[in-house]
């Protein structure tokens, strides 16, 4: 166990699998008590598990970010289990597939809800708690997506696009707080979720290794790299950073 992050607390959305799960891990194996959060509780549970097996502390929030009072009700389920908020990491996030042409409006708004309108609503349900505390740290987890995409990531493009000048307005809003807000530039990571679209898009595994020669560094991205960032941007080293990209694409989103 490290001790980077001891005694703060923190919040992960969609944290049952995937890029979740390894961030919730990772703030917890650095001293963190942390909420795991998702609309998946047996799942929810597992990592819950994992990190307590490991010699730390976590309690799971089922969640549905759709709905404004379960977003708030995830932030205040960390004061009331550990007394307080430090840390939010805006993690939870859909990606089905659909060409601008095959965009419809449910879908839209489906993604917005949660990609964009969540972590808005949970940010201003943790903002009070952080403030009670002296600051905090809000992550906002991104994608190179939001930098122009097009093809059938079209609508995922536009929230990720849309979070990213969202954390920038509210570091702007909350750096008098001491809150900081910052975002993670995402490449390509093949959590299970993206393996199974990938094999629903006629992508085995042997394609994906080929594909992944072709990276700009060799190689794709792994949830514990996203989730290392992470522990950077909510740990004290990280103090006097807000409205930071900490570009962790691998080299897929290199902006001048």
């Amino acid at each position: 166990m490290g001790t980077r992050l001891l005694n703060k607390i923190g919040v992960v959305t969609g944290s049952t699998s995937g890029i979740g799960a390894a961030i919730a891990q990772a703030l917890a194996e650095e001293g963190a008590r942390v909420v795991v959060s998702g609309r998946r509780e047996g799942e929810g549970e597992k990592v819950v598990a994992g990190v307590r097996g490991a010699g730390g502390q976590a309690v799971f929030q089922k969640t549905d970010l759709t709905a404004p009072d379960e977003c708030a009700r995830l932030c205040r389920r960390a004061q009331e289990e550990f007394g307080g908020l430090d840390i939010l990491v805006n993690n939870a996030g859909l990606f089905p597939r659909a060409s601008f042409d095959d965009t419809t409006l449910e879908l839209w708004d489906e993604l917005f809800a949660v990609n964009v309108r969540g972590a808005f609503l949970c940010s201003q349900a943790a903002a009070p708690l952080m403030r009670q505390r002296g600051g905090g740290s809000i992550i906002n987890i991104g994608s190179c997506h939001a930098f122009a995409t097009g093809g059938n990531l079209f609508a995922y493009g536009c929230t990720k696009g849309a979070l990213y000048v969202l954390t920038m307005n509210m570091a702007r809003c909350l750096a008098k707080d001491r809150i900081r807000v910052n975002w993670i530039t995402v490449g390509w990571v093949l959590t299970e979720k993206e393996l199974e679209v990938q094999a629903k898009e006629g992508r085995d595994l042997e394609w994906l290794k080929q594909n992944e020669a072709q990276r700009p560094m060799g190689r794709y991205n792994t949830a514990e790299e996203i989730a290392a960032g992470c522990v950077y941007l909510a740990s004290d080293d990280a103090q006097n950073v807000t409205a930071a990209n900490l570009n962790v694409s691998g080299g897929m989103s290199i902006r001048v």
